[in-house]
């Protein structure tokens, strides 16, 4: 990577359409007898390049036992979401096929990462040597959204404005009690493994525009720190391949519901700090220390907790995050036709649920598992 890419970046952005929007959800492989992790991800991968209906459905992330589902680029919210269930419903399918099980929580409750192959691309492989344990032990799954933005200078005070607004959205799709075979006691373990572990992760500083985020990417390549942007994992980010703001905090859903529900109420947050930056409206960047009180009580206790109004410096109720953001997001929600309902729990209080009532690790994720399969395989509804 170097200037020229950066360049090539600000053209991207220069030529990008508002509003655009692609969805990505992470699963998991799975043995459908046992729930245990199944490195298949190539075989499905070959099985997927064979069909040519599948094929640009599909991507590999770090592991073997993971596959992405991608909607590619949707002209609009509806057209996004459209895509994505035709296309689960095919992935779903395809896995059956193959006698696999698709997951889709934060983390998967037991499995050992030290048994889980990096899948064999360059990209990974060059994960995998630069970042080695972090890496390794990376097994995690999370719901992505893109939303096009016109102009990278717009796009980096996108992200600004969206940094007090990333814990609200995790504790929102919170999924991941368990890690490593135990109750971790958090509701978002997944952020704790990742988010606090990879390099360059989590809430990014708030840079004022293209100009300043361009000077920090220049001395990491400079200092030899990345040599692609990729490895720069904000938790929101300026995406310089696809001219888009896209949002990575969330946990994979349980549901098809849920994960539409929380992707809409995603492009909404963005779609409407994109408007707040064009008209202006006054806005006070929170220090980092004080985002990151709410990142933390998100990661502990999901919607069970209380978040910080943080220009008040007062509690709330952490349910009420879900009517603060549609409250904030109203303008614009009206213009995309976004209007997500969220069920009373979300999955990680289902799972305590379950879990303060007696059942095991493998009756918890075993729903789960049921839920996923259930509502994901009949996608394609339009």
């Amino acid at each position: 990577m170097n200037s020229e890419d950066l360049d090539r970046a600000f053209e991207r952005f220069e030529a990008a359409e508002d509003f655009t929007v692609g969805l990505e959800e992470e699963f998991s492989i799975l043995d459908p007898e046992t729930l245990e992790l199944a490195p298949r991800y190539e075989e499905l991968r070959a099985a997927a390049d064979a069909d040519s209906s599948v094929r640009e459905a599909v991507a590999g992330e770090l592991i073997s036992s993971e596959i992405e589902i991608i909607s590619g680029p949707g002209a609009n919210l509806q057209d996004a979401i459209a895509r994505q269930r035709e296309r689960r419903t095919q992935v779903f399918a395809l896995a059956t096929r193959h006698g696999a099980a698709l997951g889709s929580t934060g983390t998967h409750p037991w499995a050992d990462y030290r048994r889980q192959p990096i899948i064999d691309t360059e990209h990974y492989r060059r994960v995998e040597d630069g970042l080695k344990y972090v890496a390794w032990r990376n097994n995690t799954f999370s719901l992505h959204v893109h939303v096009g933005c016109n102009g990278i200078d717009r796009a980096v005070k996108v992200c600004d404005r969206l940094r007090p607004v990333l814990p609200l959205l995790l504790a929102i799709s919170a999924n991941s009690p368990y890690l490593d075979g135990r109750d971790s006691g958090l509701h978002s373990a997944r952020t704790q493994s990742f988010t606090k572990s990879f390099p360059r992760c989590g809430i990014p500083d708030a840079f004022g525009g293209w100009q300043e985020y361009r000077d920090y990417i220049e001395f990491l390549i400079e200092t030899r720190s990345i040599v692609e942007f990729t490895q720069v994992w904000w938790s929101v980010r300026p995406h310089f391949s696809f001219g888009t703001v896209e949002v990575r905090i969330c946990d994979a859903q349980a549901t098809a519901q849920e994960s539409e529900a929380l992707a809409s109420l995603m492009v909404a947050c963005i779609a409407q700090a994109m408007r707040d930056v064009d008209e202006g409206v006054p806005f006070e960047h929170p220090a980092p220390r004080l985002v990151e009180e709410n990142m933390w009580r998100a990661i502990r206790f999901g919607l069970d907790g209380r978040m910080i109004d943080l220009p008040a410096a007062r509690e709330y109720r952490s349910r009420e995050a879900i009517d603060r953001l549609l409250d904030w997001t109203e303008p614009v929600r009206a213009e995309l036709g976004a209007e997500p309902s969220f069920p009373e729990r979300n999955g990680a209080q289902r799972q305590r649920a379950m879990i303060d009532g007696g059942a095991s690790r493998e009756e918890v994720f075993g729903a789960s598992v049921a839920e996923t399969a259930r509502t994901y395989a009949e996608g394609a509804r339009v």
